[in-house]
C-alpha cells in the first residue's frame, strides 16, 4: 500500500534565507526513515506562504492556507516541524493549529473531522529544553481537530542548555535520536496503512 507524508516546516527561516534550518534536516531525515515503509513524503517551508492569521479554513484574498490545508489532508501522514523559542513552540506552527481550529465545524454526517483517519508527527529542535512541553501542546491540539497519534510519535533533537549548536551543525545523527526517528517512522506508517484499510466509522446514526 502506497502511503504519503506531508511535513511542515515552522522554522522562522523562509527557504530564501542564508541560514540553513535545523527543522528541516530533523524532517528530512524522518522522511528518509518513512521511505522503506512504503511512504513517499514532501517538505514546505511554511513562511514561504501568506498563512493569514484567523481560525477559518479560508480567510480569503492572498491566503495560501488553503492550499497548504489541501496537502495536509491529502496525506496519510501529517508531521508537524518546529523550533523551541523561549520555551515554546514557534509562532509560526501556532499560527498552523490556529488555522486548524476550523475542521472542529466541518464535521461529515457520522460527526467526523476533515483529519479523521490521519496520522499526525511532531518534529521539533531547539537549543534548549521544553521539548515535551512543545509535544504536549502540539499533540493535544492535533488530536483535538481529528488526527491520530501513534505510539512514541514525538521526536525531537535539543542541544546543550546556553549552547550554540544547532542540529544541522552535527556530524552525523546522534544514535539515541537516530533510533526514535526509525520507531517514530514505523509506527506511523503501520498506523497510517490500518487507517487508510479502515477508516473510523464515526458516529452510527
Amino acid at each position: 500500500m502506497q502511503l504519503t507524508a506531508f511535513a511542515l516546516n515552522c522554522s522562522l527561516k523562509a527557504s530564501g534565507d542564508k541560514e540553513k534550518s535545523s527543522t528541516d534536516r530533523l524532517l528530512a531525515d524522518l522522511l528518509a526513515a518513512l521511505v522503506p515503509h512504503g511512504v513517499k513524503g514532501e517538505i514546505v517551508r511554511s513562511l514561504d506562504h501568506d498563512i493569514k492569521a484567523g481560525v477559518l479554513s479560508d480567510m480569503g484574498k492572498g491566503d495560501d492556507w488553503p492550499k497548504l490545508r489541501r496537502k495536509i489532508l491529502a496525506a496519510d501522514i501529517f508531521v508537524l516541524g518546529l523550533p523551541i523559542w523561549l520555551g515554546q513552540p514557534s509562532s509560526v506552527a501556532k499560527r498552523v493549529l490556529e488555522r486548524m481550529d476550523a475542521f472542529l465545524d466541518e464535521t461529515d454526517g457520522q460527526g467526523r473531522m476533515p483529519a479523521a483517519g490521519k496520522v499526525a508527527l511532531v518534529a521539533i529542535v531547539g537549543n534548549e529544553d521544553g521539548a515535551h512541553h512543545c509535544h504536549a501542546a502540539c499533540f493535544q491540539a492535533l488530536n483535538d481537530v481529528g488526527f491520530t497519534i501513534p505510539a512514541n510519535s514525538g521526536i525531537y533533537w535539543v542541544g546543550e542548555a546556553m549552547g550554540d549548536v544547532n542540529y544541522i551543525d552535527l556530524p552525523e545523527t546522534p544514535e539515541k535520536v537516530a533510533a526514535a526517528i526509525e520507531m517514530t517512522a514505523s509506527n506511523a506508517a503501520h498506523l497510517a496503512g490500518l487507517l487508510k484499510g479502515e477508516a473510523y466509522p464515526g458516529v452510527l446514526r
